[in-house]
């Protein structure tokens, strides 16, 4: 069953498309983020799904009720939908504990029964202990959990997150893609999270909604967008990738083809974008973890390595192409080593421009 229904929505402001024509469902008890570059979209689409932002033209439903049609739009305290900001937007002047019962407070719910509920979403967010505080007295990670039960306590039918790690350093926020994820889980509540940065999508997410330009230019599973990208801007925003023009030279009738890369390099590839038939000119998309060494491959030479811990970025010359490997660090190699290197024909997808 949907929990969310977005249908044809679109949002302009003056002559500026914002959100163009974006339809998609949200599954009960999923977590699908809007991912995209600045300005693509994705927050407009958050926004007018909370309903702080008004749709030129389309649908929205939560659940069985139309929030959003021509002529009508459900103020925003009645969608049942609460949202954590970037911001986190904690009230320094009020305790952990008002902070969090602040909701509940606002639907006149009895003292007693507050006191029972802050307390059993603190202990859920591992905040116990913690409702006597203020919010300077807090660090980043606690503000964004107290902002998360904040968000939690009146039990919405929708949790709507607006970017809520950004602010946080690096080692913090990939703890806390685990914390939000965990926390989701528990609390079985359907949410739709908007991020720019890929790796918390896919880390995070059952579904991604990759947006570009007002548009959505793919959804599916983590797995089914890095492998299997729709066209070139898909290819190139999720995760990293070799992204090389070349022709095609011969196709074999079971989704394989042959493709001749710059210098006469010839490799076999298979389409992964449903109903498409490539003919000429193509780009092929090769992830750098697929590049491998090999005794009987193909010639190439070390132009610069990066050494990254447990892996070190690779980048070869093989005849005119350039190619970047993601190599296991316990292989030392350097600046101008001599590599054969093989790159399986499962794994290069041939990918429209467009």
């Amino acid at each position: 069953m949907s929990d969310l229904s977005v249908r044809d929505l679109v949002v302009k402001y003056g002559d500026f498309l914002a959100v163009d024509n974006v339809s998609f469902t949200v599954e009960a008890g999923a977590f699908v983020s809007l991912l995209g570059p600045s300005g693509c979209g994705k927050t407009t689409t958050l926004r007018c799904i909370a309903g702080l932002e008004t749709a030129t033209t389309g649908h929205i439903s939560i659940g069985t009720d139309r929030v959003v049609c021509p002529g009508h739009e459900t103020p925003p305290e009645r969608r049942g939908v609460n949202m954590v900001f970037q911001s986190y937007a904690v009230w320094p002047h009020m305790s952990v504990f008002d902070n969090v019962a602040y909701g509940l407070r606002t639907r006149n719910t009895p003292s007693a029964e507050i006191a029972t509920r802050v307390t059993e979403v603190l202990r859920l967010v591992g905040l116990d202990g913690y409702g006597a505080r203020y919010g300077t007295e807090l660090s980043g990670g606690q503000q964004q959990r107290v902002a998360v039960a904040r968000a939690v306590i009146t039990e919405p039918r929708l949790l709507l997150f607006d970017e809520p790690l950004s602010n946080l350093d690096a080692g913090l926020r990939e703890r806390m893609r685990f914390e939000l994820l965990a926390l989701q889980r528990r609390l079985g509540r359907t949410s739709v999270y908007v991020t720019h940065d890929q790796a918390e999508a896919m880390v995070m997410s059952d579904r991604i909604i990759l947006m570009h330009q007002g548009r959505i230019v793919q959804e599916g599973s983590p797995r089914s967008l890095y492998e299997r990208p729709a066209n070139r801007f898909a290819a190139a925003f999720i995760g990293n990738a070799n992204l090389l023009e070349a022709t095609v030279t011969a196709s074999h009738g079971d989704g394989r083809h042959t493709v001749t890369l710059p210098g006469g390099l010839t490799l076999e590839g298979h389409v992964a974008t449903p109903g498409w038939v490539p003919s000429g000119a193509v780009l092929v998309c090769i992830r750098p973890e697929n590049v491998e060494p090999a005794p009987d491959g193909i010639p190439a030479t070390v132009t610069r390595v990066s050494y990254l811990g447990p892996v070190q970025t690779v980048e070869l010359q093989a005849g005119a192409v350039t190619l970047r490997a993601d190599l296991p660090s316990r292989h030392v190699v350097a600046t101008g080593t001599a590599l054969n290197i093989r790159i399986d024909a499962s794994a290069v997808v041939l990918v429209p421009e467009t």
